[in-house]
C-alpha cells in the first residue's frame, strides 16, 4: 500500500488549464496556437516573427497570422479575434520584419498567469468505488 492509502498522490492544481481559461475569457475564438504564441512572447518579449515561428514550430505564415490575431482590434493587419495582447513593431534591425511586444492587457494577463502558477497548491483526488475520479476541489 502506498503512503497515500492506495490513492494516487496529490497533484498540483493544473495551472496550465487555468491559464488557458484566462485567455478564453478574452474571446471564445482564441485558439491553442494563440495561447502558445502569447506564452512564448511573454517569455521572449521583442522576439521577431521568424523566431516565433521557430520556437512554436509554426510556419512563417502561421506565426504571422497568429501574431496578428493577438494584436489589438483596429491595429494595422489585426485578425479576428484581435485579442489585444501583443503589438507588432517594426524591427529596428530590419524594417521588413516585425518584433512582438506585450500590450498593457498582455502584461496584465501574463502577471495573472504567473500568479496562478506561483499560487498552485496540491489538490486531492478521491477515487470512487467504480474507478472514476471526482472533480478536484479548487
Amino acid at each position: 500500500m502506498s503512503e497515500f492509502g492506495g490513492r494516487p498522490p496529490p497533484r498540483r492544481r493544473n495551472s496550465c488549464l487555468q491559464a488557458l481559461e484566462e485567455i478564453r475569457t478574452l474571446s471564445q475564438a482564441a485558439t491553442l496556437k494563440d495561447v502558445v504564441a502569447f506564452l512564448y512572447v511573454c517569455e521572449n518579449e521583442g522576439i521577431n516573427l521568424r523566431e516565433l515561428a521557430q520556437v512554436c514550430g509554426f510556419t512563417d505564415s502561421t506565426a504571422s497570422r497568429t501574431a496578428r490575431s493577438l494584436a489589438p482590434h483596429g491595429a494595422a493587419g489585426a485578425l479576428t479575434p484581435a485579442l489585444g495582447l501583443i503589438e507588432l513593431r517594426t524591427d529596428p534591425r530590419d524594417d521588413r520584419s516585425r518584433t512582438l511586444h506585450l500590450t498593457d492587457l498582455g502584461r496584465g494577463l501574463r502577471d495573472r498567469i504567473d500568479r496562478l502558477i506561483a499560487e498552485a497548491r496540491p489538490v486531492q483526488i478521491r477515487m470512487e468505488a467504480a474507478g472514476t475520479c471526482e472533480p478536484p476541489q479548487a
